[in-house]
């Protein structure tokens, strides 16, 4: 009851009341220094000049409206309002001392300078002190503190002020913030709100136990990937937990909340700034359109759904052979009561069943997400690989082109760069396989490719997580293995993007910065997660697994790229092949494959993709 009558705006008038008061106490006090406590003035003399005071004060505050302030809000621009509205009592004192001889009228001949000032300073003092005052009685009494927590806010730019300020004011959680910490020597050992700058290369474990830290905040708007990097890596192995403030396009109403004030995570380690698409055109291309998205129950092609969910589509249908993670995201648009969404159980590698779908519904867009994704499954599984991920984009690309389907955007990956592993292979056939069907008709057959995707189905991200849940150790296939990452979000969005931008006949790939170490990121997830290593979870190095690389590429050597809208966008310019030969030698790859022998099925892979070299696989034999 007593927190709803503080926190009440319409009492700010008590407000008003408390500070005249202390400009009335403080006169008096005023008097009996400068009387040393004799208190010689007259009874009538000092009433009067305090109705006076009292008359001149309310009006200063009500003229600077220094009352209208939050007090447990206080900072330095109500300190600010306070001293204006006292300057001008001291002012407007100081005005009639001149001004009343010459006019006759009341007289202020028993007042001097010195009193004025004097009180002037004495009330300003208790001005500040209240304040101080009810904003710690308010967080220790009135407030619903539920613990208290040491905290050090990294960077002290314009997003670390406005960090410190909102933490300050936090009425839940008490939050001390004890001290700031910079990389810029300039700034070092000097005051922000009164609080130490620190130097980062000081924060280790020592000064943690001394300073007693329970969290470090990264606040830095404009900090750039690779630094953000080596700072959690070094920050990291401190016994502290580590947070990050979102960016300002990510406060909810432009308004920094505290709890937006999030652990850090893994995709905060991209290394690279994250791409952001704003394409006008979106919205013309998918507005009253059938679109079709195969593989729609995965990772990619579920997020793909969710974003075309919010254009005004004709129907969006969805096609996964999942039956249970179909049945979720339809669920999940029912729940969101989105309109026109259509989910139907089949499997892209049966022709009949795709080709009745496409007569009925007569799709205008194909997002082709459906394929095998896992390099070691496909290489003890080259059947499975070449059935859904050559014949089913196969089987998609033909029914699309008979049913004069706009434009379908097949997803890749870049480990159909110099494919090292079947499953790469694969995918370079089915990209192949739809760049020949370019000229056969009206269809627009489109290519993207990207790295990793981070959190996805069956990701290196799910498996360390499991690992560390389950007390490790971590299994690394080589210790300098690097893997280009994006999110599912980002992924997606270079999907749809390139749906919208392609002509047909494109491979458009996305600049996804600097590539990251396995080895690293495990180290990072075991950090965050509280642990330490090696004593509460080791890292264990496996070995490559068949038709691992090393390294990922996104680019064929014999490639180059032209620049799109976005700088963040390419096109690859691929090398010429002979469409009708590619085409001949698909088919016969997939009438191979129906006899199940993997190693002719092999053989003719790479008589297709002559790049595609085996790697710590049992085909290795088989490269020409």
């Amino acid at each position: 009851m007593l927190k709803k009558i503080i926190n009440n705006n319409t009492l700010r008038y008590l407000v008003l009341l408390f500070d005249i008061s202390i400009v009335v106490i403080t006169f008096i006090l005023t008097v009996l220094i400068a009387s040393n406590f004799k208190f010689n003035m007259p009874a009538t003399t000092l009433v009067f000049y305090v109705i006076w005071y009292l008359i001149i004060a309310c009006i200063s505050f009500l003229f600077v409206g220094s009352y209208k302030g939050i007090v447990r809000q206080s900072d330095f621009k109500n300190l600010i309002r306070i001293t204006k509205s006292n300057l001008l009592i001291m002012l407007v004192v100081i005005g009639l001392m001149f001004v009343s001889p010459k006019l006759s009228i009341v007289s202020f001949s028993g007042l001097s300078f010195s009193i004025v000032f004097i009180h002037f300073i004495l009330s300003q003092l208790f001005f500040i002190i209240s304040r101080f005052l009810y904003k710690e009685l308010y967080y220790l009494i009135i407030s619903d503190v539920k613990y208290e927590k040491r905290v050090l806010i990294y960077g002290t730019g314009e997003l670390g002020k406005i960090t410190y300020k909102v933490l300050t004011e936090e009425t839940i959680y008490k939050l001390n913030v004890i001290g700031f910490i910079e990389n810029n020597i300039k700034k070092v050992n000097n005051e922000l709100y009164g609080l130490r700058i620190f130097n980062f290369k000081e924060v280790d474990n020592e000064f943690v136990f001394t300073k007693k830290i329970d969290e470090i905040i990264i606040a830095c708007q404009l900090i750039k990937p690779n630094q953000l990097l080596q700072i959690v890596n070094t920050l990291s192995k401190l016994p502290v937990k580590i947070k990050i403030v979102p960016t300002t396009k990510n406060w909810i109403a432009n308004t920094l909340k505290t709890q937006q004030i999030t652990p850090l995570k893994i995709e905060d380690l991209l290394g690279r700034t994250s791409i952001q698409l704003n394409n006008p055109n979106l919205k013309t291309e998918f507005n009253g359109k059938v679109i079709v998205i195969t593989g729609a129950a995965g990772s990619i092609g579920c997020e793909i759904a969710k974003q075309i969910a919010n254009y005004n589509f004709k129907n969006l249908v969805l096609i996964d052979s999942a039956e249970s993670s179909l049945y979720n995201l339809q669920q999940y648009f029912i729940h969101k009561k989105n309109k026109n969404i259509t989910a139907i159980v089949a499997d892209i590698r049966n022709s009949k069943r795709m080709e009745e779908v496409f007569k009925k519904i007569k799709p205008q867009i194909v997002f082709h997400a459906a394929a095998y994704k896992h390099v070691p499954f496909m290489e003890e599984n080259p059947y499975e690989a070449v059935s859904t991920n050559v014949l089913g984009t196969k089987i998609i690309a033909d029914i699309s082109l008979k049913y004069k389907v706009n434009k379908v955007v097949l997803v890749s990956t870049d480990k159909a760069v110099n494919p090292t592993s079947i499953m790469g292979a694969t995918k370079r056939v089915a990209e192949m396989y739809i760049n020949s069907l370019q000229q056969e008709g009206n269809t627009k057959f489109i290519t993207t490719r990207f790295g990793n995707v981070l959190g996805s189905n069956g990701s290196v991200i799910h498996l360390f997580k499991s690992q560390i849940k389950n007390g490790g150790p971590i299994t690394v296939t080589h210790k300098d293995v690097t893997r280009f990452f994006m999110t599912v979000s980002e992924a997606c969005q270079l999907v749809i993007e390139a749906g919208v931008m392609g002509s047909g006949g494109e491979i458009f790939v996305f600049d996804m910065g600097n590539s990251i170490k396995i080895y690293d990121l495990a180290l990072n997830m075991i950090h965050l997660s509280g642990l330490k290593f090696p004593d509460d979870i080791d890292i264990k190095i496996t070995g490559l697994r068949a038709g691992e690389k090393i390294y990922e590429e996104v680019l064929r050597t014999d490639e180059t790229t032209t620049v799109t809208h976005h700088k963040k966008i390419l096109i690859a310019k691929v090398k010429k092949f002979n469409a009708n030969e590619i085409i001949c030698n698909i088919n016969e790859l997939c009438k191979l494959n129906e006899q199940l022998d993997d190693k002719n099925t092999v053989i003719k892979m790479k008589e297709i993709v002559p790049e595609f070299k085996s790697n710590n696989s049992a085909y290795e034999k088989l490269d020409f």
